[in-house]
C-alpha cells in the first residue's frame, strides 16, 4: 500500500527538543524553577513544556519535573514528550545530593550526554531517618558515581548560599544553570524571568548571582564522609559557682583523656535537670573510673572511663513525657522550625505535633508508689489506657496546648520521685553491673557492655523495642565471657541490632552465635 504523508503530519517538526529534568522536594522550588525554565524559553522565541510526576511523600521521593524546549518555527508543530528516557536527558538538576545520587540509578544522567547540576547539601530521607544507627547515605559514593556518570558536573552547596541570600534553593540552581550556558541565552534573560515572577524578587537575584559567580570558577566542593562531633574542650571556669565546682572535680578526678567526654555529659545533665544531677552523675562516672584503675585501666587509655562517661549520661538523660514535653516549648525550637521553613519575620507560622501517648507513659509521670499501684490494676490500667492512648494532633502554638505542654515540662522538678525515674535508674545500675562483673575477666568486653546502651533510645514503642533489642544482645554475654574474642562478637551482635527496625539481622547474628 503506497503511504503518502498527510499535510498535518508535514507539518510536525524532526526536531530533537533540548531536554531537562528537575528533581526537588516539597518546599525547595522545583515547580517555580520549571517554571522560571519554561517562561524564559518562551520570552526567547522557544516552544516549551513541562511536566510532573509528584514523589510519595515530602522526603520519601523527590518530584520530577521534566522539560523539553526547541526553538519556534513558523508553521511547525513541535513534539514533546511527557517523560525523561533514560539516556535522552540534557540536563539533570538535582535539589539535594542523593536525589543526584537516585537521578544516575534512574539512567537520567548519562557520560556523553547530561550535564549534571547538584547542590551538595542533605536533607536526609525516612529510610535513612528510621534506621536505629547511623543509616546517612555516604555523601562520597554518591560523588564518584556522578563524576563517573555525567558528561559534566557543576557540584556545590546552593541550599547555603540561598539561605545566606535570604532565599530558597531554585534560585542557585537557577544561577548555576545560566553559569553553565548549557543554555543559549544571556545572564540578562534569566535575571528578567526572576524579575517578572513578581515575588522575592531581590532575594532571589542576589542567590542568583551567588550561584552564577560560584559556578563560574568550574571548581565542585569536596566532600568527605560524614565525621565525627568533635568534643568541646574543657573550659577554665562555667561562670556560674554551681558550675564551677562540676569543672574542678573534672579537673581533679578524672584522667585528661575523658575531660571532654564528661563536659559534655555535664552539659547534657545540667540540661535534663540541674547542677545536682549531673554532680550525681560524675560520682557514679568516678566509682567506675576507680574500678577501671583496678583493672589496668591506664594501659588501655582508660577507654573503660571514657566509654562510661559517655554512655552514663547518655542513660541519665532518658526520654520522658516531661523531656519530651519540655523540648516541645523551648523557643529554641521554635526559632529553628522557622528557619527550617523560611518563615520571614512578618508571617505567622503555627506547628502542629502528633503525640499518642500510652498509659506506660503516664504512670511513668506519677509518683513511684501511685504509677505501681496502678499497673498492678490490670483492669484500671486497661480502663485508662482505652481513654489516653489515643493519637492527637496538638497545635503547640496555640495557648491552650503551649500552656498543657509547659507545665507538663515544670514537672522536672518531681522527676526523681517518679515511677519512670526509678525504673530507669534500676535498669542502668543493673547494666553497669554487669559490665562491672565482666571487667577483671575480659576488659574489651567490659567496654562493649557500656557500648550496649547505645541501642536504648527514644521513648514509647521505639524505647520498648531498644529496650528489647538490647536484652538480647546481652542475653549472649554468659557465652561471650568465655570467648577471646567475645568483644568482637559483642560488637558484631550490637551492629546487627542497629540495621533494622525488626531485628532480622540481630536473630541470624544470635543464632550464629549459638550455633559457634
Amino acid at each position: 500500500m503506497d503511504m503518502q504523508p498527510t499535510a498535518a503530519a508535514a507539518t510536525l517538526s524532526s526536531d530533537k527538543p533540548f531536554s531537562v529534568a528537575i528533581l526537588a522536594m516539597g518546599g525547595q522550588g522545583g515547580g517555580v524553577l520549571a517554571d522560571w525554565i519554561v517562561a524564559l524559553a518562551e520570552s526567547q522565541g522557544w516552544v516549551a513544556q513541562t511536566t510532573s510526576v509528584p514523589g510519595v511523600a515530602q522526603r520519601t521521593g523527590a518530584t520530577i519535573y521534566y522539560l523539553e524546549m526547541l526553538p519556534a518555527k513558523d508553521g511547525v508543530a513541535p513534539i514533546l514528550s511527557l517523560m525523561p528516557t533514560p539516556g535522552d536527558v540534557d540536563v539533570v538538576i538535582a535539589a539535594e545530593l542523593m536525589e543526584a545520587g537516585r537521578s544516575v540509578m534512574r539512567g537520567l544522567v548519562t557520560p556523553d550526554k547530561t550535564l549534571l547540576i547538584a547542590s551538595t547539601h542533605r536533607s536526609y530521607a525516612v529510610g535513612e531517618k528510621e534506621k536505629p544507627g547511623d543509616g546517612i547515605g555516604n555523601p562520597i559514593t554518591v560523588v564518584d558515581a556522578t563524576e563517573f556518570a555525567a558528561r559534566k558536573t557543576i557540584a556545590f552547596d546552593m541550599d547555603a548560599l540561598a539561605v545566606k541570600n535570604g532565599s530558597v534553593v531554585s534560585s542557585a540552581l537557577f544561577g548555576a544553570l545560566a553559569a553553565s550556558r548549557a543554555l543559549p541565552f544571556d545572564r540578562q534573560a534569566f535575571e528578567a524571568t526572576i524579575r517578572a515572577g513578581g515575588k522575592g524578587i531581590e532575594a532571589s537575584l542576589r542567590a542568583f548571582d551567588a550561584a552564577y559567580q560560584r559556578a563560574l570558577t568550574g571548581e565542585n566542593e569536596k566532600l568527605s564522609a560524614t565525621p565525627a562531633k568533635k568534643l568541646e574542650a574543657l573550659p577554665a571556669t562555667a561562670g556560674h559557682p554551681e558550675l564551677d565546682v562540676l569543672l574542678d572535680r573534672i579537673r581533679a578526678e578524672f584522667p585528661a583523656a575523658v575531660h571532654s567526654m564528661l563536659y559534655a555529659g555535664v552539659k547534657k545533665l545540667v540540661d535534663f535537670q540541674d547542677p545536682a544531677y549531673a554532680d550525681e552523675y560524675l560520682t557514679r562516672v568516678a566509682e567506675l573510673h576507680a574500678a577501671d584503675k583496678a583493672n589496668g585501666g591506664a594501659e588501655k587509655d582508660f577507654v573503660f572511663t571514657l566509654q562510661a562517661a559517655k554512655y552514663v549520661a547518655v542513660a541519665m538523660t532518658y526520654d520522658d513525657v516531661v523531656r519530651v514535653a519540655d523540648l516541645k516549648v523551648r523557643g529554641s525550637r521554635f526559632e529553628r522550625v522557622r528557619k527550617e521553613v523560611g518563615v520571614k519575620q512578618d508571617q505567622i507560622l503555627y506547628t502542629t505535633e502528633y503525640m499518642h501517648p500510652r498509659m506506660e507513659e503516664v504512670c511513668g509521670t506519677l509518683p513511684k508508689g501511685l504509677g505501681r499501684w496502678i499497673e498492678n490494676r490490670p483492669g484500671l490500667f486497661r480502663w485508662l489506657d482505652r481513654r489516653i492512648s489515643k493519637g492527637r494532633r496538638v497545635k503547640t502554638g496555640t495557648l491552650f496546648w503551649f500552656a498543657g505542654l509547659y507545665l507538663v515540662s515544670g514537672l522536672r522538678r518531681f522527676r526523681r520521685s517518679s515511677l519512670r525515674h526509678h525504673i530507669e535508674t534500676e535498669h542502668r545500675e543493673a547494666w553497669l553491673a554487669r559490665a562491672l562483673a565482666v571487667l577483671p575477666k575480659n576488659y574489651d568486653l567490659a567496654v562493649e557492655v557500656l557500648g550496649c546502651r547505645r541501642l536504648v533510645k527514644g521513648y514509647s514503642d521505639t524505647h520498648a523495642r531498644g529496650l528489647s533489642k538490647f536484652d538480647r544482645v546481652l542475653s549472649a554475654l554468659p557465652v561471650l565471657e568465655g570467648w577471646e574474642d567475645g568483644a568482637v562478637w559483642l560488637r558484631r551482635l550490637r551492629q546487627a541490632a542497629l540495621l533494622d527496625e525488626q531485628g532480622i539481622a540481630l536473630d541470624g547474628a544470635l543464632k550464629t552465635v549459638a550455633t559457634l
